[in-house]
């Protein structure tokens, strides 16, 4: 069977073939997400256009998603106009073949549980550091979704109570704005403004003042990963995001979890994802194939 699969972010789209038990055909396309929603989708179309003699179709994406209706619940205006768009009617229309649609961050989990480092756990926390904090259930080998199709918004954990101001902004005080990528960016341009990314930041790691910069948002992430381990005390938490490839980020933070939890809960592994890019192209697949079965 041929599955086409694209995950749709942003700024990119990747996209391409699962077959076989291996993606082939993969391809990189600018998402032009400025340009609104509706433009969004034509361009899924466009690029599925470009694959042949599949049979169904799997769809990661940012934003809330409606699984069931393969529709967008609600998207930030990263993408504008993006909320509402009926992701499956169209897809199903123009190419008459099974289509699943979920969020990214779930389909990466999905992801990883069945091809990277959850392979072989039935129950799993999965969370990923980048531009905000993405978070992810599995259980039983599936993603629990909640109620509404909205669990797991992990960034959502209200971390510092002294600054909330959810009439200006719902994520004021939230574990989104302390432990994200963006967040540890933000931090060090207060001191140094010439730092643009991780990347001019990890160039200067021997410097005391970079280094404490690093070691408070490591302790923001080990708020958020207590809280939640504390909760469902889980067996497995798999970390994903580009900062997390660093070694020195993934052993700080196991370090600081374990002083932020009680000795009951030790026992939980905390590992980097395994599939990088890939994640949410295997996990929309995965998903494509349980509609099919």
């Amino acid at each position: 069977m041929r599955i086409a699969v694209i995950d749709v972010g942003g700024t990119n789209m990747k996209s391409g073939i699962f077959q076989d038990g291996e993606l082939v055909e993969c391809r990189e396309w600018d998402t032009q997400a400025k340009s609104g929603g509706a433009h969004v989708l034509g361009r899924m179309l466009e690029i599925l256009e470009q694959y042949s003699d599949f049979q169904a179709v799997g769809i990661s994406t940012a934003g809330q998603v409606n699984a069931k209706e393969g529709a967008i619940i609600y998207a930030n205006d990263n993408i504008p106009g993006y909320t509402g768009i009926r992701i499956r009617d169209a897809i199903e229309a123009r190419f008459h073949v099974p289509v699943a649609v979920d969020n990214d961050v779930n389909c990466a989990a999905l992801g990883e549980a069945v091809h990277g480092a959850g392979a072989g756990d039935k129950d799993f926390l999965c969370l990923t550091y980048g531009t905000g904090v993405g978070g992810a259930i599995i259980m039983d080998h599936k993603v629990y979704c909640g109620a509404d199709f909205s669990a797991a918004e992990f960034g959502g954990i209200v971390v510092h109570p002294e600054a909330r101001e959810p009439e200006k902004d719902m994520f004021s005080g939230c574990y989104e704005r302390y432990a994200s990528t963006t967040a540890l960016v933000r931090r060090a341009q207060e001191q140094f403004p010439e730092i643009g990314n991780g990347r001019d930041l990890f160039a200067r790691i021997g410097e005391p003042e970079i280094r404490a910069i690093l070691d408070q948002w490591i302790l923001e992430i080990t708020y958020g990963l207590a809280t939640l381990i504390h909760i469902f005390n889980p067996s497995l938490i798999v970390l994903g995001g580009g900062i997390m490839e660093q070694s020195m980020i993934l052993e700080g933070v196991k370090k600081g979890v374990r002083g932020q939890t009680m000795p009951s809960f030790h026992n939980v592994r905390i590992v980097q994802a395994k599939l990088g890019n890939k994640a949410g192209m295997l996990g929309a697949a995965e998903n494509a194939k349980r509609i099919m079965a």
